[in-house]
């Protein structure tokens, strides 16, 4: 095992010179290199963006080595995507550990130990650099984890090789696993040059050389993907050329996500609304709850939230400002109806407990619960003010707000798409257009598809919520409100000045005018989510006192959003991000992420078999059989 290094002649760190292999309980493969074995800095370039493949994370750093030399690199590129495999993450304290050694790689450890919790088995997307360097981290086996993988990899490298303890994971079936993975030209390292990786690469189109300059005994090895025959696969690839224009309608939390998304890739974007200014519709929201579904399967939507949570949580954390825009306060869930609960313990391990867990009877007793009622803690999750977040993405670079546009028509011109006002007049006009609009969208699509058949079923949902201010409620009712975010039966925010309680649930209703009978609908709500503070704060609800808000959200039929191009042949360059119901504020960044890497051919946030149940094509029907 190998101690401290000094920095090399050439300025790449030490560290970055070598595997995870010489941290303590990993074997040992001396003179293994990482950056100088995959040709990089120098291979990316004055690239738009890059995709690292790693087949095993370790300790991370090769991560942390990749992340250091983007860093100082004048000429890297824009987005740097790393995705690897762990079978089992280390905790937090060994990533500190293993960087300990190394001043110029120990902070960027410290970033990364700060959001390394709840890792499950499936994907997880950790986003640093202002969103310019993404670590896509697949926990599980290495063949499923590979088959989740749906992105071609520039650099791949074959991270935790060590012969005779491989090769029966190496056996064909992974080979082929990691050419799918790859485009004509994929530079590849790591491993030893074994006879037996040497003719499993060989046997999958990798003209394979030994890196010079290292000892005979254990050489590590180099490859470049470039078969003999015209691959097959169906993996996405890198999308060339220069990023494009885009028009996004809505300027909501959907529209500003995949906005502030396609804006950090290089896109120009220009948000149209109806509205005078952003989040005019239902992402104008006082306050909402950021917090995961559960359910005893771990079903999808429970994945999905997860997902949405993070990714909602790491662009708050980066965009606004704690305590006043949003908090990770942590969300109590009293499960009044008995229909939510935590997957089994085979489906729930410990990583688990840092999602959610059983709330403590001190969790109850802030919330005002009797001892034993049956509650959840929610340890990632928080509060969040929708329009604030709406405003920060849109402010980013790349994106310019045009409000007060009523759109009432899409046509298509050559390759560009017009989008037309009442009055016929172009206003704006791109290559893409995303259609974020909430339940706006349905009139839009059926004036633009060519069949009514291929339009998603979308529903309007109306939703209203009582608010008040803290100082409004009496010295009784102030005592008893929780000290953190509540949710179960309609939800409960109070952030300091102001507190807010519901929302009704009103389906296929189209008039978002507030109502004084759902005052007296969302008090009955805190009866049985809030029972003492409901109780004590009754006057607060009174129709002829209370105040509330409503507006439209919008629903598709399985519950998940419609995500992506609608009709790729029909309608090339129209996509849709639509359908985020009541969990806008948990989904819209991780869907605005989702189309953005469809969109590029990047790798996706989330397993490929989830992302496919978001597609907004699959609602298209099916081709009829040809007689």
């Amino acid at each position: 095992m190998t101690g401290p290094m000094a920095p090399a002649s050439d300025g790449t760190p030490r560290s970055a010179i070598r595997d995870d292999s010489d941290v303590p309980g990993r074997c040992a493969q001396p003179g293994e290199v990482f950056l100088a074995g995959c040709g990089l800095p120098a291979g990316w370039a004055d690239q738009p963006r890059w995709h690292i493949l790693d087949t095993g994370f370790g300790m991370g750093l090769n991560f942390l080595a990749a992340w250091h030399a983007w860093r100082q690199d004048p000429a890297r590129p824009q987005l740097l995507q790393y995705t690897a495999i762990a079978a089992s993450p280390a905790p937090p304290e060994a990533l500190r550990r293993a960087a300990a050694a190394f001043p110029e790689l120990a902070p960027l450890a410290d970033q990364l130990a700060a959001v390394w919790r709840g890792l499950l088995p499936g994907l997880h997307r950790l986003v640093f650099e202002q969103g310019q360097l993404q670590l896509t981290l697949c926990v599980g086996q290495l063949q499923p984890m590979l088959r989740e993988i749906d992105a071609a990899a520039d650099t791949v490298y074959l991270g935790g090789f060590s012969p005779g303890l491989d090769l029966e994971t190496w056996d064909a079936h992974t080979f082929k696993a990691v050419a799918r993975l790859c485009r004509r030209g994929t530079h590849l390292a790591g491993g030893t040059g074994t006879l037996a990786l040497r003719a499993g690469l060989a046997a999958q189109g990798f003209k394979v050389r030994d890196a010079t300059g290292h000892p005979p005994k254990a050489p590590p090895l180099e490859a470049s993907f470039d078969p003999h025959w015209q691959p097959r696969g169906q993996v996405r690839q890198r999308v060339p050329g220069t990023p494009g224009r885009c028009v996004v309608i809505g300027a909501g939390l959907a529209g500003s996500a995949v906005a502030a998304s396609l804006a950090r890739r290089g896109w120009q974007v220009t948000v149209l609304d109806a509205g005078p200014e952003p989040a005019a519709g239902a992402s104008g929201l006082p306050a909402g709850i950021v917090a995961p579904h559960v359910s005893p399967d771990d079903n999808r939507l429970s994945r999905l939230t997860r997902a949405g949570v993070r990714a909602t949580l790491q662009r708050a954390a980066e965009l606004l400002t704690p305590g006043t825009d949003w908090q990770a306060s942590g969300v109590l869930e009293h499960c009044v109806e008995g229909k939510r609960a935590l997957p089994t313990p085979e489906r729930w391990p410990a990583a688990g407990e840092a999602w959610s867990r059983p709330a403590s009877d001190e969790q109850r007793q802030l919330a005002g619960l009797q001892a034993g009622a049956p509650a959840l803690w929610h340890a990632t999750a928080g509060w969040l003010r929708p329009w604030r977040l709406v405003q920060a993405q849109l402010a980013l670079p790349g994106i310019r707000f045009q409000g007060s546009t009523r759109v009432a028509a899409l046509g298509r011109q050559g390759d560009l798409w017009q989008v037309r006002d009442d009055a016929g007049r172009t206003v704006a006009e791109a290559e893409w257009v995303v259609l974020a609009a909430g339940y706006a969208t349905l009139a839009l699509l059926q004036a633009t598809t060519p069949t009514p058949a291929i339009t998603p079923p979308l529903n309007p949902l109306r939703g209203q919520i009582t608010q008040g201010t803290l100082a409004g409620l009496d010295t009784g009712a102030r005592a008893h409100v929780p000290a953190f975010p509540v949710n179960g039966f309609g939800n409960f925010v109070a952030d300091g000045d102001g507190w807010y309680a519901g929302a009704t649930f009103e389906r296929n209703a189209e008039d978002a005018g507030v109502k004084r009978e759902d005052h007296v609908a969302n008090h009955d709500k805190m009866k049985r989510l809030l029972p003492a503070f409901a109780s004590a704060a009754a006057p607060a609800f009174a129709p002829d006192r209370a105040r509330g808000w409503a507006a439209l959200r919008c629903t598709l039929p399985d519950r998940v959003p419609a995500v992506g191009p609608l009709d790729p042949e029909q309608l090339p360059g129209l996509c849709l991000l639509a359908g985020l119901g009541a969990r806008g504020i948990s989904l819209s960044v991780l869907c605005g992420e989702l189309l953005a890497a469809w969109l590029q051919g990047e790798p996706l946030p989330v397993e490929q078999t989830l992302a496919r149940s978001l597609q907004a094509d699959r609602w298209r029907p099916a081709p009829r059989p040809t007689p």
